[in-house]
């Protein structure tokens, strides 16, 4: 594996690492409280959906980029709205369950969303700034 051809899967890993470590330390702590329990989804699952979905759509960028630099933003486009219904397929079991955590569920789980999706938008705009 090139490691600067491939440095932004690296990055992405290990910044997945750390806000799970964080993530998971404040669920740690609020261990003995009842909202910050039976969840639809562990937030290892959420993560590693996020993660997974993050690596394949770097992969696609970089496969894109070195085709043709100018279609990776629409690429990125597509990609990310394809994860985004698919996110939504995957929260619509939480959206309509009976759980009375629910609100804490949905917000943990669009907090990873955005953390992922703020992740792969700076991954990617260092893609297109590195025209070389």
């Amino acid at each position: 594996m090139n490691f600067k051809k491939h440095q932004a899967i690296l990055e992405v890993l290990f910044l997945s690492v750390v806000v799970y470590l964080v993530h998971k330390l404040v669920f740690f702590l609020n261990e003995s409280s009842p909202k910050f329990q039976n969840f639809h989804f562990s937030i290892e699952v959420v993560y590693g959906f996020f993660f997974v979905c993050s690596v394949v759509i770097l992969f696609i960028l970089i496969k894109v980029k070195e085709k043709n630099i100018d279609n990776v933003g629409y690429t990125f486009l597509l990609v990310t709205f394809i994860k985004m219904a698919v996110s939504y397929a995957i929260l619509s079991p939480i959206l309509h369950s009976g759980n009375p955590n629910v609100k804490i569920e949905k917000l943990n789980f669009f907090i990873i969303f955005a953390l992922f999706l703020t992740i792969e938008t700076v991954v990617t705009a260092r893609i297109l700034n590195n025209k070389q």
